[in-house]
């Protein structure tokens, strides 16, 4: 079973600068719910409670968020606004949290490296937050893929399709197809040219890894920007058993570009904010509002 979640938090956030400045990238608010947070819920909704986070400098209001505030919450106390709390509350009532820092920005692989004193000899996932996945009315990226993995027991990633001129910003894969949108890896190649790409189907941020990647990382040099790649020890890990890649079902957004993040509000204010302040209408818990939507 697995009931880990490792979260690279380390890096400085510079697709969204001058924001990320003082300020997390992970913590950026889609509507009025930081990107973090949704990583955790997606987490816990997977059966995953043990939130590992690799952090760094300047990254402390990660560990504050999943904690109790005090003076705020006496300040609410007994008003209707007490009730926006609900959610972080729960996270923190339900998972475990331990935090790492990251003291080199290395690449992904370094980072994933950096958690494995807070994993240790488990099988984990790992979510990268600035990739927003949503699904609603449907199970969760994390829950599609554990249920994956109680099947297979190997690593997989996310994938979906990009446009052939994309994906030099990807992980890419290619590979024998196992069923309808299952892959078993054969190539893998980090931000590859178009010319050189094996396929347009690109890794996003979520992957279920089993614990000897952490031997492969530490034994792979340098690839792309000179930078420890996690595609590279994945592709280590295939070619001596199976790694799998998931089309997933569910919305992507990529939350670390100016469009993506503006597309993720959008969708969330019409699909989650919205039909919730509607039902708190209804039931006389509020006086209307008008908000404008986000252009």
């Amino acid at each position: 079973m697995i009931k880990k979640c490792l979260f690279p938090a380390a890096g400085y956030g510079t697709r969204f600068l001058p924001a990320t400045k003082s300020m997390p990238k992970e913590m950026l608010p889609v509507v009025d719910t930081p990107l973090i947070q949704y990583g955790v819920q997606e987490a816990l909704d997977a059966g995953l409670t043990q939130i590992s986070m690799v952090t760094g400098r300047g990254k402390r209001a990660l560990e504050d968020h999943f904690d109790i505030s005090y003076e705020l919450e006496n300040e609410i106390c007994n008003t209707d606004k007490e009730k926006a709390l609900d959610g972080i509350r729960r996270l923190i009532d339900e998972c475990s949290f331990s935090y790492t820092r990251q003291t080199h920005m290395k690449g992904l692989g370094h980072a994933i490296l950096s958690g494995r004193p807070l994993i240790g000899d488990a099988p984990f996932a790992v979510v990268l937050a600035d990739d927003l996945c949503l699904n609603p009315g449907g199970d969760g990226v994390l829950t599609q893929m554990v249920q994956l993995y109680n099947q297979f027991r190997c690593s997989i990633v996310a994938i979906q399709e990009v446009p052939a001129g994309e994906t030099g910003k990807y992980g890419i894969v290619a590979g024998e197809c196992m069923r309808e949108g299952l892959l078993r890896v054969d190539r893998m190649v980090e931000k590859p040219r178009p010319e050189d790409a094996p396929s347009n189907l690109a890794i996003i941020g979520r992957y279920i890894l089993t614990p000897d990647i952490f031997d492969l990382i530490a034994a792979t040099p340098p690839g792309a920007g000179g930078e420890i790649q996690i595609t590279d020890a994945l592709m280590k890990q295939a070619s001596r058993g199976c790694v799998l890649a998931y089309r997933f079902k569910g919305q992507r957004f990529d939350c670390g570009s100016a469009q993506g993040y503006v597309e993720a509000t959008n969708f969330c204010f019409e699909n989650f904010y919205k039909p919730a302040q509607a039902a708190r209408l209804s039931q006389g818990l509020e006086q209307p509002l008008k908000v404008a939507s986000v252009a």
